[in-house]
C-alpha cells in the first residue's frame, strides 16, 4: 500500500472513527513527537523494548546515543539538496527476536519546491507492517507532526520560512485482523451513511481533548513516573 498526503494540515485534519479517541491520539502523538514514555522501556523486565521517539532520537549504538532527527534537521539547514536525510528504526542485533518488533523502519526527509517557490519538506515514511484500522491513522498523525517540527528547526537555523510538504507512506504488508472485523464492518457501514462533515473533525475542535490528554500525562508523570505496562500497545 502506497498513500499520498499532499497537504498533511489542510483541514478537517482528523477522521472520527480513531481507535482510542482523541485523548489518545494526543497522547500517542506525545510519544513520538516529545517522548512522553521513553521512560517506560525496559525490555529485561518484559515491558516496552522501543518507543518510535527512543529510536529516532536516541538511537544507541555501542553505548553512543545518536539524534538523528537533529542530524536530519543540521543536514537539510546545510546542504537543502542532500538525499541523505533519514533516520532508521531497526537494530538487527535485537529487534529479529523481539517478541513484539516495531512496524516504522525509515523516515526519509528532502526539501522541493513548494507554492509560490518557497522550500517545503517532504516526508516518506517506510513500514514494515501495518494495522490497517488500528495504526495506520494515528502512525500518521504523529509522523507529520514530526514533520512540522523538523521544517521548523531547518526555518529557525537558515531563517528560511519551510513550510511542511507531501507525506507519502510506504507498506510492505497493509493488513486487517480477523479478530476485530466486525468491528471493522460496522465502520464500513458508518462511512456509508455518514456525510463527510459528520465523520470528521478539525483540529480546533479536538484542541479541548488535547488538552486533557496533555493534562492527564502531567499526572501520570507527577504520581507514578517509572510505572509501564506490560507490553507496548
Amino acid at each position: 500500500m502506497v498513500m499520498l498526503v499532499k497537504d498533511p494540515f489542510a483541514e478537517p485534519r482528523i477522521h472520527r472513527a480513531l481507535p482510542g479517541g482523541l485523548v489518545g491520539l494526543e497522547i500517542y502523538r506525545q510519544e513520538v513527537v516529545n517522548g512522553v514514555h521513553d521512560h517506560w522501556i525496559a525490555p529485561e523486565e518484559g515491558k516496552w523494548s522501543y518507543t518510535y521517539h527512543q529510536r529516532l532520537f536516541e538511537f544507541e549504538i555501542d553505548g553512543e546515543k545518536i539524534d538523528q532527527i537533529d542530524f536530519i534537521a543540521s543536514k537539510l539547514s546545510q546542504t537543502g539538496y542532500s538525499r541523505r536525510a533519514q533516520a532508521i528504526t531497526w537494530n538487527p542485533k535485537v529487534d529479529p527476536q523481539s517478541d513484539d518488533p516495531h512496524c516504522l523502519q525509515r523516515l526519509w526527509f528532502r526539501l522541493i519546491e513548494g507554492t509560490a517557490g518557497a522550500p517545503a519538506l517532504q516526508l516518506h515514511a517506510h513500514w514494515r507492517s501495518r494495522d490497517a484500522f488500528k495504526a495506520a491513522f494515528m502512525n500518521i498523525f504523529a509522523l507529520t507532526d514530526l514533520q512540522r517540527l523538523v521544517a521548523e528547526r531547518i526555518s529557525e537555523t537558515t531563517g528560511r520560512e519551510i513550510s511542511v510538504g507531501p507525506y507519502l507512506d510506504i507498506n510492505d504488508s497493509y493488513h486487517l485482523y480477523g479478530s476485530y472485523f466486525e468491528d471493522f464492518r460496522k465502520f464500513l457501514e458508518t462511512i456509508e451513511r455518514r456525510s463527510w462533515e459528520e465523520r470528521t473533525w478539525t483540529s480546533q475542535f479536538a484542541e479541548s481533548m488535547f488538552q486533557e490528554a496533555r493534562e492527564k500525562l502531567a499526572a501520570e508523570a507527577e504520581i507514578s513516573p517509572g510505572k509501564a505496562p506490560l507490553k507496548k500497545p
